[in-house]
């Protein structure tokens, strides 16, 4: 592999030495290909403002509820939504601002 030509040696350097570690860089992909899906967005933004079951998730989507349960595993480990358990009753609620965030900036985005 030939090595092309650097312009801005100055600022190769730079980037070069804040370009974070692979492994870091491969978890931000893995975060963002989870967004990838649109049924797992539907129920991020059923969690916007809301703390709901799986059944009330199915319910308000038209999706079976082995179907959103595999989803929310999903974001579950993805730390992308938390749980209570209620009884025998487990609601979901996303699990920071940082989510909302995310999702915010995305709309955001994309109404530009």
């Amino acid at each position: 592999m030939q090595e092309e030509k650097i312009v801005n040696p100055d600022a190769a350097s730079v980037i070069r030495e804040a370009m974070p570690d692979d492994e870091y860089l491969y978890d931000l992909s893995e975060l963002f290909r989870i967004f990838g899906d649109s049924t797992r967005i539907k129920i991020l933004y059923s969690l916007f403002d809301n703390e709901l079951c799986v059944g009330d998730i199915a319910a308000i989507l038209q999706l079976s509820q082995s179907s959103v349960s595999h989803q929310l595993r999903i974001l579950k480990d993805s730390k992308l939504v938390k749980f209570r358990r209620d009884g025998k009753s487990i609601y979901y609620s996303l699990d920071d601002d940082h989510v909302r965030s995310i999702l915010d900036l995305g709309m955001e985005h994309l109404e530009e």
